[in-house]
């Protein structure tokens, strides 16, 4: 790995890349962020990921507080897989305004997991706006894990008339069909089998309202399971854990 940038430094280096593509992530690395650096890898010459844990999109503070964080470990993940640059802004860099600008959708960002996120995808979308305004990357890579993110995402960049293609990642999945999470690493052993079944369950062909009884006869808590978009989505919480998944029809 050959740099460490803060926003300035980030703008400067990405404007001498004629062609690069752009990972951003809150960090706390796993396979599914791994295979998005690769995919990034493998379509352009250079590859710069970012890692900041964007509070303005946490409505939970405790949640913000117990995200994993091992920037360390991060770190030495990026550097085995060569990865170029690494951008790596505090909260004061990102929101020098106190966050009071923010980027607002009013329609798809009100359903599923903007239910009860109030103001989460405010967050989401205003941080990946001025990401993505500092590098400007030909190319920006999300996973389908967060589909709800990733069509916002895309939505934001063709509303805007940005001039970067978003590129989406299949799910990365565990041999169990567990979607990886960062917010697995905060389950216990009992918990991570109780998000297995959940995850077996959610591609099996039963019906909405039997998935949820099932679900809520091994205590797992459902935040909602609904069919938009040719997919069929899901929120739940195991040991006070939110999982989100998602899966075509």
């Amino acid at each position: 790995m050959k740099h460490l940038l803060k926003p300035f430094e980030a703008k400067e280096f990405c404007s001498n890349l004629t062609e690069f593509g752009f990972v951003p992530t809150m960090g706390a690395l796993h396979n599914g962020h791994i295979s998005l650096i690769q995919a990034s890898q493998k379509q352009n010459p250079y590859t710069l990921v970012s890692i900041f844990l964007n509070p303005t999109q946490f409505n939970n503070p405790q949640d913000f507080q117990q995200y994993p964080v091992n920037l360390e470990e991060d770190l030495k993940i990026l550097e085995e897989l060569e990865v170029d640059a690494v951008f790596l802004p505090q909260v004061e860099d990102m929101y020098p305004d106190g966050y009071h600008y923010k980027i607002t959708e009013d329609n798809l960002s009100r359903d599923l997991c903007g239910k009860t996120r109030l103001g989460h995808f405010d967050g989401v979308l205003t941080v990946v706006m001025k990401l993505l305004q500092i590098v400007r990357p030909n190319r920006a890579y999300f996973g389908e894990k967060d589909y709800q993110q990733l069509k916002l995402v895309k939505d934001m960049v063709q509303a805007f008339f940005m001039d970067v293609e978003i590129v989406a990642c299949p799910t990365v999945r565990s041999s169990e069909g567990l979607a990886l999470s960062s917010r697995n690493k905060r389950l216990s052993p009992e918990g991570i089998e109780k998000a297995q079944y959940f995850a077996q369950q959610l591609r099996s062909v039963t019906s909405l309202t039997d998935l949820e009884k099932q679900l809520n006869a091994i205590d797992i808590s459902v935040d909602y399971l609904e069919e938009h978009l040719g997919r069929r989505f899901a929120a739940v919480h195991i040991e006070n854990v939110r999982l989100i998944d998602n899966v075509p029809l």
